[in-house]
């Protein structure tokens, strides 16, 4: 099994043609996922490396049966395509867009929970499962398969903690990257009940940042008896109060979204946090051999 994307993922690539469109879309080629269209208006009847290109998302799932959209859309542009795709019957819609204004996020998120799309992003490094499907931006060459499932809001600390895992000799089930602005689709707390319930899943990496109470939220959920060890790490720990580091999300205000409010409740929960991603790579590896699982 594999948690969002797998083996049956079809993949629609919107803005295919666009610089950072086709190069992540030959590159989701090359590992194997299955690309089946791409959607740029005004470019329909045309293909990119053998994909059919569409103008309309609509038209491309009818003809190829698509199940999944990355987004490659400008930020003016890309909560329509988001809307387009969900409208147009898309399980499972992956924004990789930075700068989205919030506003517009907002009422795709609506849009998309009236009719039951799953959203991961926007501004995310996508979803991986090694061995099966490349959705985003991840490289691949870092990925080993396995059992660790990783959850991250930061997608540069998410390349470097696969990469540790995989120098330890450890391998990851799936990777997801949920994206670090103040509004997104998907949130820890999602996440982990997918890894909960994916057999192939035996622990879980939790890559969290200062700002916001996600992090809090997924600490009270694994406290409630959540049956997978979990690690986590909280980058920015040492940003002033009230100013804003890195993603857009990534503000304090008050005591809300503090490192100290973080870890308390990781603390309470049970959850280990290491102080660096080797550390938190460390204590992963340990508790797979304590339990056998490693």
């Amino acid at each position: 099994m594999s948690v969002l994307v797998g083996s049956n993922t079809r993949l629609l690539v919107q803005g295919i043609t666009g610089r950072e469109g086709a190069f992540h879309a030959e590159q989701m080629l090359d590992y194997g996922t299955k690309v089946v269209a791409g959607v740029t208006p005004g470019r329909g009847g045309s293909d990119f490396n053998g994909v059919p290109v569409f103008d309309a998302v609509r038209d491309a799932v009818r003809e190829t049966g698509a199940n999944t959209s990355i987004i490659f859309v400008p930020p003016p542009f890309a909560a329509d395509a988001i809307c387009e795709s969900s409208d147009a019957g898309i399980d499972l819609v992956i924004c990789i867009t930075e700068g989205v204004p919030t506003m517009d996020v907002i009422r795709a998120v609506r849009f998309l929970g009236e009719r039951g799309t799953r959203l991961i992003g926007p501004n995310c490094p996508g979803v991986m499962t090694p061995g099966q499907a490349k959705v985003g931006i991840m490289p691949a060459d870092i990925f080993r398969e396995g059992c660790i499932g990783v959850v991250s809001r930061s997608g540069t600390l998410t390349y470097e903690v696969v990469n540790l895992i995989s120098e330890a000799g450890l391998g990851v089930s799936s990777c997801v990257g949920i994206g670090g602005d103040p509004i997104i689709g998907t949130t820890f707390t999602d996440v982990l009940e997918m890894f909960r319930d994916d057999p192939d899943t035996c622990a879980l990496v939790l890559i969290g940042e200062i700002g916001g109470s996600d992090e809090e939220m997924a600490a009270e959920l694994i406290g409630q008896g959540y049956p997978k060890p979990v690690v986590a790490f909280i980058s920015g720990r040492s940003a002033p109060p009230g100013k804003r580091m890195g993603h857009a999300g990534a503000i304090i205000s008050g005591n809300t979204g503090t490192p100290q409010s973080k870890l308390e409740a990781f603390g309470k929960a049970g959850v280990p946090v290491g102080d660096t991603l080797d550390e938190v790579v460390e204590r992963v590896r340990q508790l797979l051999n304590a339990s056998g699982a490693s």
